[in-house]
């Protein structure tokens, strides 16, 4: 491979802890994700994402090399188009169709010789606010199954779901729980948020461990066994099908 940039041309790639596929899954490349080789093996090379600078391996045949203007066009994320809706396609010229999952970057298709069928400007994010599309966005993952270092609506963790989120309207997040609670504002009361917010909860020994998306009237969106709504309250979330408290809420911070 003689670039050393790279864009994921498929649905969706796998990023791996270390260069095998026994390895665990860190993270997930989208259509349209573009990267940084840092080091290239035979068959795997370590990469690190442009869009929050995290770091794996993929397998080097399953993505597109790229050249460093285009590696520079995809940088400006104030003119990313991505795919609102679950699933959409690319033309992919004469085999067919390729899908893009929801999060896809769709203005990437002119880097990789894809087309699509309709213009950028039919995915605009749904809603009159910040608040209304970051709330309407996290609805379309409800039921996305868990998956640790998935961020599709296929499979999904904690951190790659409000991550996703809030990309896909145009609001950057660091990719893990930790890193995400040291962005924004830090309210003081549950009743300061506003829907569209972060809650952040821990553990028994103050480690933080889980993200979700605070809902209107009391309620939160988060990934745990899947996407799903629950009660949230100044105690934690709680999961009416067990009939308690299953996280202890942290704190609440803000980017709106």
């Amino acid at each position: 491979m003689s670039s050393q940039y790279g864009i994921c041309a498929l649905s969706v790639i796998n990023v791996y802890r270390e260069p095998s596929e026994a390895s665990s899954i860190v993270n997930q490349l989208l259509y349209g994700d573009h990267f940084e080789c840092v080091e290239i093996q035979k068959f795997w090379s370590k990469i690190k994402l442009h869009y929050d600078q995290t770091e794996g391996y993929i397998l080097n045949g399953l993505f597109t090399a790229l050249d460093p203007d285009a590696f520079r066009a995809l940088s400006d994320y104030t003119k990313a188009v991505y795919n609102q809706n679950l699933t959409h396609y690319a033309l992919v010229g004469v085999h067919g169709a390729l899908p893009l999952l929801l999060g896809s970057r769709l203005d990437a298709t002119q880097f990789i010789n894809h087309e699509l069928e309709v213009s950028h400007d039919s995915f605009k994010v749904e809603g009159k606010t910040l608040s209304e599309q970051l709330v309407n966005t996290a609805l379309k993952y409800t039921y996305a199954p868990y998956m640790l270092g998935g961020r599709s609506p296929f499979g999904i963790d904690a951190s790659g779901f409000t991550q996703m989120v809030y990309k896909t309207c145009h609001l950057f997040l660091d990719r893990d729980v930790i890193s995400q609670s040291n962005q924004g504002k830090t309210l003081s009361f549950i009743e300061e948020s506003q829907p569209g917010d972060l809650a952040f909860f821990d553990d028994h020994e103050g480690n933080l461990i889980h993200v979700g998306l605070v809902l209107p009237n009391n309620y939160i969106i988060h990934a745990h066994g899947c996407v799903r709504i629950d009660r949230l309250d100044h105690t934690g979330i709680f999961n009416p099908d067990l009939n308690q408290y299953t996280h202890s809420l942290r704190v609440i911070k803000t980017l709106q």
